[in-house]
């Protein structure tokens, strides 16, 4: 739980589904919605709560969220998604009602933090994949995770075959590192991680925040896919 108020914009190609997502959230004490200008207010205000949060010498830090409904990803929506992340000042949370498997891997590694069907997107699932986008966390589908996988997967198949008998990864993963990804990978939060591995949850994000700040990965699902894709899991 945020201790903190998340700043959220809304961006959506009609006024209908804004208003869906603005109806899901604007009475949620956690959640400040301001209104797009290029996503300079949602910076403004994060790093006016920011420094208030310094000042105040406690509470979690958290980023500016955009909210990107769509029906499917076109040219359209990949042009706006890349503009939204342009800089990484944005977490994004997109709502989609379709999705094919090849953009799914575009998606994640573009660093989408968190992917809702719209079907799925009740109020308390849509503040939860804030809150976690907000705190840099993934936040996906179970469904979307085994289609990730399995796309992931194909590729580091086809890589294997290319390479040469007994090729080492070009990068190392400490074994911890392993660990805690392939329990990401089968879907577990931090919490189950911890007591599956008896590490405290705050050593499970230290884990992931390390490994991601050091091969510049954007969120969970891009590690899981870059460590199946080099044949750590």
């Amino acid at each position: 739980m945020l201790d903190t108020r998340v700043t959220v914009t809304v961006h959506a190609s009609d006024p209908l589904s804004r208003a869906g997502v603005v109806s899901h959230l604007q009475h949620q004490p956690t959640v400040e919605i301001v209104q797009n200008q290029g996503g300079a207010a949602a910076r403004e205000r994060a790093e006016q709560t920011e420094r208030g949060r310094e000042k105040d010498g406690g509470g979690q830090a958290v980023g500016a969220v955009a909210i990107m409904p769509i029906d499917r990803f076109d040219e359209i929506a990949a042009t706006e998604l890349r503009r939204l992340i342009r800089g990484g000042e944005q977490r994004v949370v997109l709502i989609a009602r379709d999705l094919r498997e090849p953009e799914l891997l575009t998606i994640v590694e573009y660093g989408v933090r968190a992917i809702l069907w719209r079907h799925q997107a009740t109020p308390q699932r849509l503040l939860r994949a804030v809150q976690s986008a907000a705190r840099g966390e993934g936040d996906l589908p179970p469904d979307l995770i085994s289609t990730l996988l399995t796309q992931v997967g194909q590729l580091r198949r086809s890589v294997a075959t290319s390479a040469s008998v007994g090729s080492a990864p070009t990068l190392g993963m400490a074994p911890r590192e392993v660990d805690v990804l392939r329990l990401v990978a089968e879907g577990l939060d931090t919490r189950q991680i911890s007591e599956k591995l008896a590490y405290s949850e705050r050593t499970v994000k230290n884990v992931l925040h390390a490994l991601m700040t050091r091969l510049q990965l954007h969120n969970r699902a891009h590690a899981v896919a870059y460590a199946l894709r080099e044949g750590y899991i």
